[in-house]
């Protein structure tokens, strides 16, 4: 083991890297961050409000974050309608954005009137969920209904609040498209998914020829969650 001191590296001189802190600006033509973790996947949210109108949206800050039970979550970086929605209903559904579903995913983001559904403008078929009162998307070849167990707002390490939330729900119902489990395994490639890149249009997708597999260490892995 080599110890190095802080901020150096010694195969890398400092005039290679581009070093900045968040609270002084990056010093780019684009802020770097959310390219720098990237690909991520997509959180296509349907949500439904109290009096009934749905709405559907994509977040780019979107993760699973628990095996048992199963959690997922979406980060809003303003209190948008999804929000809005699933604060006072306690529910929402994701669905799988793939390939085929990009240009009809890309329309639901565009910002709309109070009320107006994303499901019309996008020419998206609605299907009833069967433990939550929002629909999925017909047309999604996976989606997971969801009960919301947290709304978190951020807060700095100041502890300052920020405009910032984190809504967290349990999966409690969940829908594959058959054709994409074989041998009893979900082919996450076969459904050719698309994840955000950074910038304002900047996608990966996901294809059969571009996965490979890694052997993990002994003991890392519960083959009741990660297969064996």
């Amino acid at each position: 083991m080599v110890i190095q001191k802080a901020g150096e590296d010694p195969n890398v001189s400092p005039e290679d890297i581009h070093y900045y802190e968040p609270s002084n600006g990056h010093g780019l033509r684009h802020d770097p961050f959310n390219a720098i973790i990237a690909p991520r996947p997509i959180g296509w949210i349907s949500s439904r409000n109290p009096k009934g109108q749905l709405n559907l949206a994509p977040y780019s800050f979107f993760n699973a974050f628990n095996y048992d039970p199963p959690i997922l979550g979406f980060a809003s970086i303003s209190w948008k309608d999804s929000v809005q929605n699933v604060s006072e209903t306690g529910e929402f559904v994701w669905n799988l954005v793939t390939k085929e579903l990009g240009e009809q995913m890309n329309k639901t983001a565009a910002p709309l009137a109070h009320g107006v559904s994303e499901f019309e403008i996008a020419g998206l078929t609605v299907v009833p969920s069967r433990h939550v009162s929002v629909p999925r998307v017909r047309e999604s070849r996976a989606a997971m209904e969801c009960k919301v167990t947290e709304i978190i707002r951020f807060k700095n390490w100041k502890g300052e609040t920020v405009q910032g939330w984190l809504v967290l729900g349990e999966v409690v119902a969940v829908y594959i498209d058959k054709s994409l489990i074989k041998d009893g395994v979900y082919q996450t490639a076969l459904a050719n998914p698309i994840l955000r890149a950074g910038r304002g249009g900047d996608y990966v997708e996901v294809t059969e020829d571009r996965m490979f597999e890694m052997e993990r260490p002994a003991g890392s892995s519960l083959p009741a969650f990660h297969g064996s």
